[in-house]
């Protein structure tokens, strides 16, 4: 009995609540911003229709800059253009989103468009920069890392899957819902747990990539260069190019996680809480850093930056066979033997591991 009474009441609620939404959502149907107050529209405020324009035309440029980069590059570093491609392709989506609520901001489409495709978005840059510390671990010597090479992308890629799967649902939960007259908070949940695991999956990579760093350089303040150093890159990791890429990915990663703190935090009041409706917040800690540490990338590719250290060596060695052998730092299939050859001689003491790391290249 006491099981049907309070089926009866849940009934009852979810119904009002449902009621509710669906009237409040009809009523900002029929707002124009001559009739009704911003206060009362999804956003909160009218969006900016000079800096959206100017987001839009960033990630636009920055979009064709990456398409165009994996066709220069071809095979070199094409999972870090695909990934760096697609987020610049939603962050344009969502920006064109903002752009078409400037006319009418009481319309429901554009504010879910934003929500939805600027959410997910950075997930891809953040696949983009896991892919990157494998070359960089096997740029200095497997010995400095505490996991192999490969492992990077194997732990971090599949976590990024997972966060982009819990954004992608929650959005589109979310968008279903509100289409359909519920309310949208069970989807924003889900959008807020997706956006909580990615914080924690790349706090755990700073502390790994921070902690790869202090021990490279301790052990080249304890053994010197020709033992905590792959001899085998030593004009790569020379080249002013690749010392300004490793910048310009730290400065990138730090945008990308403060960016992913500041909507975990937006997310957790709600569609309705002071952050999401302070449009300053969102200018700052939305558009103007990811904008920043994605331009950054684009200018430091590392499939250009990388390649200045090939031309070097293929340079001072007076043939192509070096710069060949440095395009298996890519993600394609060529790098597949050589990399895990590579790691296996990685669990070596500190004094064996550069010596047997180089036979293994000079075999290939």
């Amino acid at each position: 009995m006491a099981s049907l009474l309070f089926s009866a009441a849940h009934a009852v609620l979810e119904s009002r609540q449902t009621s509710n939404y669906t009237e409040t959502k009809n009523w900002r149907d029929s707002c124009t911003k001559a009739t009704c107050d911003l206060k009362y529209s999804y956003w909160g405020y009218l969006p900016s229709i000079a800096a959206n324009s100017i987001f839009a035309a960033l990630f636009g440029i920055s979009l064709l800059g990456f398409l165009a980069q994996a066709a220069i590059c071809r095979k070199r570093f094409w999972g870090f253009s695909f990934a760096m491609s697609a987020g610049s392709f939603l962050e344009v989506l969502g920006y064109i989103g903002r752009i078409v609520s400037f006319s009418n901001p009481f319309n429901e489409n554009g504010f879910l468009i934003q929500i939805v495709c600027l959410t997910i978005a950075p997930a891809f840059y953040a696949a983009a920069i896991y892919f990157c510390l494998r070359s960089i671990v096997l740029t200095f010597g497997p010995a400095n890392s505490r996991l192999p090479a490969t492992w990077y992308p194997r732990i971090f890629i599949p976590c990024d899957v997972v966060s982009l799967l819990l954004q992608a649902g929650g959005g589109g939960w979310a968008s279903i819902a509100s289409h359909s007259g519920h309310s949208a908070a069970g989807g924003n949940h889900i959008m807020q747990a997706g956006l909580a695991f990615q914080v924690l999956t790349l706090l755990i990579f700073i502390i790994l990539a921070s902690d790869f760093t202090f021990k490279t350089y301790s052990r080249y303040k304890k053994l010197g260069s020709a033992v905590a150093f792959d001899q085998t890159h030593n004009d790569l990791r020379k080249s002013r190019k690749f010392q300004l890429f490793l910048c310009a990915l730290c400065f990138a990663t730090l945008c990308i996680f403060t960016r992913s703190v500041y909507r975990v935090a937006e997310l957790s009041e709600g569609w309705t809480g002071r952050l999401i409706k302070t449009q300053s917040y969102f200018i700052g800690l939305e558009g103007a850093i990811v904008s920043a540490g994605v331009l950054m990338l684009n200018i430091f590719h590392p499939g250009f930056c990388f390649g200045e250290g090939w031309d070097m060596e293929k340079a001072a060695t007076g043939n192509g066979r070096r710069e060949k052998k440095g395009r298996k730092w890519g993600f394609g299939r060529k790098g597949g033997r050589v990399e895990s050859e590579a790691e296996r001689s990685g669990g070596s003491s500190d004094g064996e591991v550069v010596g047997e790391e180089r036979v293994v290249r000079e075999k290939v």
